[in-house]
C-alpha cells in the first residue's frame, strides 16, 4: 500500500540503519522526522531527544507534529550496544542499555499509540535484533534489552489488535554500522584478531552467513510499514519471520 504524505517518525535516524530506514520511507513519498540524541545534519526534520528521558520524547515528537501532522508511523530504531564477561557487567552500563533500547522503545511508542488508534491505522516497527531470539556471550545486557523489545512488540501487537495499527519487529544479525565497526576493533584489541578475521567470525554467526547491510534492513522495515501483518519478528539477513 502506499504511505505517500503519511507521517513517519524513526527515531535515532542520524546515521546508520536509522538513516537508511528514513530515506527509503522518504522515497516512498512519506513526511519523515528524524528523533536523536544529537542533533544531526541531514535533509529531514530533526527533534533532539534521548529516548530515555519521558519529557525529552513528549517535546520531541510534540515538534514533529507541528512539523509535519500526526505520526502514522514509528521506527523506533534508537539503541546502543556493549559487550563484557557478565562479572564486569556494571550496574550502570546494564541500566544504561535497558533503557535506550528497552525503555526509550515503551515510551516512544506509547506516545503515539492513541492518534494511531485514532486514525484506525497505524504502523510501529521497532529494531530488535538476531540477540534479540538467542544468545550469545559477553552481550547479555543487550540480549536481555532486545529480548525485551521482541516480547513488547508481540505484547503490544496483540494488545491493538483489530484497531488497523501494526506492530512488528525487525531483527537484524551484524550489520555493515558505525557499531559494528565498533565492535569489530574492540574485539580486535581484545583478542588479536585480525580484522577480517573478525568479519569472518561475525558472518558465519548471522542468518545466511553474511553480514547484512543497512539497506537490507531498510528494506524489511517497508515491507513491514506496507504490509498488513502485525506480531512478526523479521529476522534479516534470512527474511524470515520468527
Amino acid at each position: 500500500m502506499s504511505i505517500a504524505g503519511k507521517h513517519a517518525v524513526v527515531t535515532g535516524g542520524a546515521r546508520g540503519i536509522g538513516f537508511a530506514v528514513a530515506s527509503h520511507l522518504a522515497r516512498e513519498g512519506a513526511r519523515v522526522s528524524i528523533v536523536s540524541r544529537t542533533a544531526p545534519s541531514c535533509t529531514f526534520f530533526a527533534a533532539q531527544a534521548d529516548v530515555t528521558d519521558e519529557a525529552q520524547v513528549r517535546s520531541a515528537f510534540a515538534a514533529c507534529r507541528e512539523e509535519h501532522g500526526p505520526i502514522a508511523i514509528l521506527v523506533n530504531n534508537a539503541g546502543i550496544a556493549d559487550s563484557a564477561p557478565l562479572p564486569r557487567t556494571s550496574l550502570e552500563m546494564w541500566e544504561r542499555i535497558l533503557a535506550t533500547n528497552l525503555t526509550g522503545t515503551f515510551l516512544c511508542t506509547r506516545e503515539v499509540v492513541e492518534e494511531m488508534k485514532a486514525a484506525r491505522w497505524g504502523r510501529i516497527v521497532n529494531l530488535a535484533s538476531t540477540a534479540g531470539l538467542g544468545g550469545a556471550p559477553y552481550v547479555s545486557a543487550y540480549c536481555a534489552s532486545k529480548h525485551g523489545v521482541v516480547g513488547f512488540t508481540r505484547a503490544i501487537a496483540a494488545e491493538l489488535a483489530n484497531t488497523g495499527v501494526t506492530v512488528n519487529a525487525v531483527c537484524p544479525g551484524y550489520t555493515e554500522t558505525e557499531m559494528m565497526a565498533r565492535s569489530i576493533a574492540n574485539i580486535v584489541a581484545k583478542t588479536g584478531r585480525s580484522e577480517a578475521q573478525t568479519r569472518e567470525l561475525m558472518a558465519k554467526g548471522n542468518p545466511e552467513g553474511r553480514i547484512a547491510t543497512t539497506d537490507e534492513v531498510a528494506h524489511g522495515v517497508l515491507d513491514l510499514v506496507k504490509g498488513s501483518k502485525t506480531g512478526i519478528a523479521l529476522v534479516i539477513p534470512a527474511g524470515t519471520a520468527a
